[in-house]
């Protein structure tokens, strides 16, 4: 074998051989959308873990005179997509979407794991949409599409997949509509953490700070009992006593009712003075009472 033999029998063996391992990660995704079952109310769901709830391809929401367009996306779901977002698991391969209102939107979802994935839309209008919300779910890898009529409202959707601990791992983001509204927190890449992460030097555990008992309903009931009672005091006792003051001050000069003032306060220091004497002598004699006699 000659010298330019070798050298182009040995690229043959390891461009095959390249193209065997590409073959191997490139996964065939099946598409579930052909094998869902209609159960009503754009609720569609087969039996290898596939599910679409909120479907809906014909009825318009409020303000929406027509189908403003006709758009068509496809979502990727990985861990391989949360490698951008430290501190994350899994994520969307796009943190966002933008489309008119009252697009006709029909999304495509493809999971590249060996788990359970969702894509699920929050805040949709109930009389068109079970619960608030469109739904795609699907076990992987697979494939599952839907579609659903968007608001007529400018408005910033939460989508996230709500398998245990998956949104708070990453897999979230924000579909917009028109101009939108406030955007969610949290997004990877795209908006800040309400709780930030802090792995820097000095960086310490958070402290729980357990939070004040709730009241209990007794405690409640004894607040509003007592609240009613001392409403009904004040406004039926006000018109008693206003003339009854009326009555013990009338025709008084100011010189007679400081006097008259000081007369009561003095009385009741008294009476407070004889009170405390009272308990302390009371007090006394029970210690004697039970102290060990000599």
């Amino acid at each position: 074998m000659t010298v330019g033999r070798a050298f182009l029998f040995g690229f043959a063996v390891l461009f095959l051989g390249a193209e065997a391992v590409m073959a191997q990660d490139v996964k065939e995704f099946v598409d579930h959308t052909p094998m869902l079952m209609d159960h009503g109310d754009g609720h569609m769901m087969d039996m290898e873990g596939g599910m679409v709830m909120g479907q809906n391809k014909d009825k318009l929401p409020g303000g929406c005179d027509k189908i403003s367009q006709d758009a068509e996306m496809t979502v990727r779901a990985g861990h391989k997509y949360s490698k951008s977002f430290p501190g994350t698991m899994y994520a969307f391969d796009q943190q966002e979407w933008r489309f008119k209102p009252c697009t006709r939107l029909t999304v495509h979802f493809i999971n590249e794991d060996n788990v359970r994935h969702q894509w699920m839309m929050h805040g949709l209008p109930k009389y068109l949409y079970d619960k608030g919300m469109f739904h795609l779910e699907i076990t992987g890898p697979a494939k599952i599409s839907g579609t659903l009529i968007l608001p007529n409202d400018d408005k910033t959707f939460l989508v996230h997949c709500d398998i245990a601990q998956h949104m708070e791992k990453g897999m979230k983001g924000q579909l917009v509509v028109g101009k939108g509204s406030a955007n969610m927190p949290s997004i990877p890449g795209l908006t800040a953490q309400v709780i930030p992460d802090d792995y820097g030097p000095g960086a310490t555990a958070p402290t729980f700070q357990p939070s004040p008992a709730p009241a209990t309903a007794s405690s409640q009931s004894r607040l509003s009992g007592m609240l009613i009672i001392g409403l009904a005091i004040g406004i039926f006792g006000m018109p008693f006593l206003m003339r009854v003051l009326q009555t013990r001050f009338k025709d008084m000069t100011v010189k007679d009712f400081l006097g008259y003032t000081g007369n009561v306060l003095r009385r009741g220091l008294n009476l407070s003075v004889q009170f405390i004497s009272w308990l302390a002598q009371w007090i006394n004699n029970k210690r004697n009472k039970y102290l060990p006699q000599k």
